[in-house]
């Protein structure tokens, strides 16, 4: 694809995109600021209800920050380094911001948000970002185009609503972006492709700014606008490595592991117990670990430990033969089964062990 292109830029366009993240997280961290003060133009604030786990209103706005400083960012590789990130890609993003930001401010019908999250998927997969090769350690297959659409489609929108699923702790889906966005920005960088690299960076950057004020106790949430398109991003760049052959899309997907297990084991759990699974809920494993004692800060501690390991591990296998590409694959499964059954004994047994 034409947007595609491996860029080798050399040192200097190394050093350009690293000014150009530190920009963008000094911009972040200034809007952030602004967004969050009472006297903000733009004031939506969050409302506890029964799947918060806090307690007072609070400013979501921080999503519009990272959003913001996100695409300045882009702008600045655009304009002085001549590297293009796809529109179509770009375009996307702001449809699920906008979508997100009304949402946000209106609170509008799970029907709609599906509705446009199917059209964002559409459109990107019609231009060229479908999972065409299942890709395992090893192993690759191609299936027919229109299982291809379709299995893209719904891979879309499941992690852009997965990621918002998940941003119910203060600190914890800013945190695990950066480290996410930082193992796809060095995957990036070992195959030389400086445009994916800048691209995840520059998300780095964004996101880092707002943390400042979203490490527990948070004094400001990135709210739909925020999680919905880094889960975009999560969907669209895996796609785009794996178009491209930067990296497989099984790696993509070890490296956002901590955050795919929970939301999906937690919503097959819910399906099996009958429950309305568009309903708010306080069932997710990083949020049974607040009720039972952790509380955020510890909680959302040992989740950056946990995704730096699932990404330095999925960093190590692009390096390695295929065989101890299995090991690792089936060592992350065994880990993730022990620690289900962990919490639900933790649950159990209602005490802290650390």
């Amino acid at each position: 694809m034409e947007y595609h292109a491996i860029a080798k830029g050399g040192e200097y366009n190394s050093l350009m995109i690293s000014v150009f993240v530190i920009i963008s997280f000094l911009l972040s961290m200034c809007f952030t600021r602004m967004f969050m003060s009472p006297s903000s133009w733009l004031r939506v604030m969050d409302h506890p209800n029964e799947r918060s786990l806090h307690s007072v209103p609070v400013s979501r706005a921080g999503g519009v920050a990272i959003l913001i400083s996100f695409f300045l960012g882009i702008g600045m590789i655009a304009f002085f380094l001549d590297m293009v990130v796809d529109p179509i890609l770009l375009v996307c993003a702001l449809l699920v911001a906008m979508i997100s930001f009304l949402d946000d401010c209106y609170s509008l019908s799970a029907a709609l948000r599906f509705f446009i999250h199917f059209c964002v998927a559409a459109i990107l997969v019609a231009n060229g970002y479908g999972l065409l090769v299942i890709e395992l350690p090893g192993v690759s297959w191609e299936w027919p185009a229109s299982v291809a659409v379709i299995v893209s489609c719904f891979m879309i929108v499941w992690l852009i609503n997965l990621y918002n699923f998940m941003d119910g702790m203060d600190g914890f889906a800013a945190g695990m972006a950066i480290i996410g966005f930082s193992c796809f920005a060095l995957l990036g960088w070992q195959t030389q492709n400086l445009l994916f690299m800048g691209a995840n960076i520059i998300v780095v950057g964004a996101v880092a700014g707002f943390l400042l004020f979203n490490f527990p106790p948070a004094k400001i949430f990135m709210g739909d606008t925020g999680s919905s398109v880094l889960g975009f991003f999560v969907a669209a760049f895996s796609l785009w490595a794996s178009v491209d052959s930067i990296f497989s899309i099984w790696v993509a997907l070890l490296v956002f592991s901590p955050f795919i297990i929970d939301a999906s084991v937690t919503l097959f759990r819910r399906v099996l117990a009958g429950e309305k699974v568009w309903e708010a809920h306080k069932t997710h494993f990083y949020q049974r670990l607040v009720q039972i004692g952790w509380g955020h800060k510890k909680t959302v501690l040992y989740g950056y430990l946990l995704m730096v390991a699932s990404g330095a591990s999925a960093c190590l296998a692009v390096q390695i033969d295929v065989f101890f590409q299995w090991v690792i694959v089936l060592g992350w499964v065994l880990v993730y089964i022990w620690i289900m059954f962990w919490v639900a004994k933790l649950e159990r047994r209602d005490v802290k062990l650390f």
